[in-house]
């Protein structure tokens, strides 16, 4: 995508996909507070302890995820490592091709979209079928997703029925049912033909390693029931230290990605179909992905790998709501993705997605509302700290220093003259400046009207008004 300052490309954004995302964005944070408020009498407690919990699997990783992979190979599964996107896909296309299969059923993955993965088995001739509707949507169009959890939340039902006439699944119906069940009927003989399914992993407990998977749809189900072969891609990040961990982080989960108390199908794969069961893969790959994780573990900004993608921080963001998750260019948008992808990235690109942390309020709703306490705006401010400590050393910067603003806050005379001249700003033509700097940061940017100095004369008027 082509790069493009935030607020630029929320101002060209289509007022009906704006109108879309608030309007999904809203009601999933209605469902969220009603369902925490009715069934906890201390929601925010179970976030402490549900953020606890993850970072305590995170600070013993060393000693919990070869826990696991033991749990894992005492179940029948084969474990295997990749250090890079690029070695986790060697494994799944070796483990496809060895199969002999020519399509593969494809559950929603986040650590998916960070390989490519369906686009990079089509490229070696396998169709990689996307199974949850909004995904499958996605790849219709030839899109991205949006949202984590919603990845049409850009898109309306018209343009679903859309998408769905021009590829021939069936004349213009924008009917919800009848989207569904053109959607089923293609689907299902993909099921019946596919020898491998891929599902990512919500949790993996290291105690007895059954791997969590969270669905509306059953499509995970569905995959499974008819597949050979079922690989689960994972990020490191995703193993926890306990069985009676589970039910915290998937309540919490839950609520917090769509406001339920519990989705549609949960299920805990132990590993491949036994003897006696009539159904269900005969082996079972568990890929383990690092892709920088092991080193934001022991960062700064570790914290972040407690995330348990739900999107409850990409609903609330203001800035999200008005610009959608396609403004961030990264797998991961909104405020986890603000800091998740440019650590993902790794030092040498960091840069390139950094920048995304200076289009943030830093309000603090995403803190507040994350199920398992990430500070999340303490880590973008550590993001914006360190990319500008990186674009001075290599000479650029895109902010400027900040020793003015410490003078004018330091001095309460310089402060106040200051407020009365920046209504001065309503009338400079920022883009006519010979300032090249100047020029480029207005080329992107609309000044709002002046509104500073009112402050001081709103205490004093409060003040006169308690006299009397």
């Amino acid at each position: 995508m082509k790069r493009q300052a935030l607020d630029v490309f929320a101002s060209e954004l289509a007022p009906e996909v704006r109108q879309a995302i608030i309007a999904g964005t809203t009601r999933v944070i209605e469902k969220r507070q009603t369902t925490l408020a009715e069934d906890y009498s201390d929601s925010d407690a179970l976030r402490r302890l549900a953020g606890q919990v993850r970072q305590h699997a995170l600070d013993h990783l060393d000693r919990y995820l070869p826990l696991a992979e033991r749990r894992l190979q005492d179940n029948g599964v084969q474990v295997h490592f990749a250090h890079s996107t690029g070695r986790a896909l060697e494994i799944i296309t070796g483990l496809v091709r060895a199969s002999g299969t020519r399509v593969v059923t494809k559950s929603k993955s986040m650590a998916s979209e960070e390989l490519d993965l369906a686009r990079r088995l089509g490229d070696i001739g396998v169709e990689a079928l996307e199974t949850d509707l909004g995904e499958f949507v996605i790849q219709l169009d030839d899109d991205h997703p949006s949202h984590i959890v919603a990845p049409i939340i850009h898109k309306t039902r018209g343009d679903v029925a859309d998408s769905f006439a021009r590829h021939g699944l069936g004349d213009y119906d924008d009917d919800p049912e009848v989207i569904t069940r053109r959607a089923r009927r293609h689907m299902r003989k993909k099921f019946l033909e596919a020898k491998v399914t891929i599902t990512g992993a919500n949790f993996i407990s290291a105690e007895s390693g059954r791997v969590a998977i969270v669905t509306n749809e059953g499509n995970a189900r569905f995959g499974l029931a008819g597949a050979d072969v079922h690989i689960v891609l994972a990020g490191i990040e995703k193993v926890v230290a306990r069985d009676r961990d589970l039910p915290l982080l998937l309540s919490l989960l839950i609520r917090s990605a769509t406001g339920q108390r519990i989705s549609s199908y949960v299920e805990f794969v132990s590993g491949p179909r036994s003897a006696g069961q009539p159904s269900g893969p005969r082996e079972m790959h568990v890929v383990f992905l690092d892709s920088n994780r092991s080193k934001i573990v022991g960062g700064e900004m570790r914290e972040i790998l407690r995330c348990i993608r739900c999107g409850a921080c990409m609903n609330t963001c203001p800035v999200y709501r008005q610009s959608s998750g396609h403004a961030y260019r990264g797998v991961y948008p909104g405020p986890v993705g603000t800091v998740l992808g440019p650590l993902l990235k790794g030092d040498e690109n960091f840069a390139e997605l950094s920048d995304l942390a200076r289009a943030s309020t830093l309000c603090g709703a995403c803190g507040d509302v994350c199920p398992v306490n990430i500070p999340l705006p303490d880590l973008i401010a550590r993001v914006r700290a360190r990319s500008h400590r990186e674009s001075t050393v290599r000479g650029k910067t895109g902010v400027p220093p900040m020793w003015g603003y410490s003078l004018l806050a330091g001095h309460p005379v310089l402060w106040r003259l200051a407020m009365r001249l920046g209504r001065a700003l309503d009338w400079l033509p920022l883009r006519r400046l010979p300032l090249s700097a100047a020029r480029a940061w207005s080329g992107s940017r609309t000044l709002p009207k002046w509104r500073g100095g009112r402050f001081r004369r709103w205490i004093r008027s409060r003040r006169r008004d308690q006299d009397v």
